[in-house]
């Protein structure tokens, strides 16, 4: 994808106006610690969507998906197989920069995004972000 976006061939299917992700307590929320809320254009529709998950991550995942199965039915095909945390500078301590790596499938191909960030929540962002249009993509919508 930065590939793409390098060479100029790059066409979102989707731009992101804002994002929130709120976490719980588990101990009062049970297995679903967290919510997300995504605020999107798809297709030159606005779209806002809201879904619970198991810690920030699967929540923003599951309102991202939720956004886009709409438009792209095919996304439910698509699963996280695996997503790792890097910290880039550990002199930092908490305030390191952080990558984010992502492993997906469509149940056929196997492919990786990365995002960078200090912040751990918009580094996951980007990670998916990209795993969701690299299938778009390669799905040639």
């Amino acid at each position: 994808m930065m590939v793409r976006r390098t060479l100029g061939m790059y066409k979102p299917h989707f731009t992101l106006n804002n994002y929130k992700v709120i976490a719980f307590s588990g101990e009062i929320y049970g297995r679903e610690t967290a919510s997300a809320m995504v605020d999107m254009v798809v297709n030159g529709e606005a779209e806002i969507t809201a879904e619970k998950g198991i810690g920030p991550v699967d929540a923003l995942d599951g309102a991202l998906r939720r956004a886009l199965e709409r438009f792209y039915p095919e996304i439910s095909h698509m699963h996280l197989n695996d997503y790792r945390v890097h910290v880039l500078d550990t002199k930092e301590a908490t305030a390191s920069t952080v990558r984010v790596l992502i492993e997906s499938t469509d149940g056929e191909n196997v492919w990786n995004t990365v995002g960078v960030s200090g912040d751990i929540i918009e580094a996951s962002w980007l990670a998916l972000v990209d795993a969701h249009e690299y299938m778009l993509s390669r799905y040639g919508l």
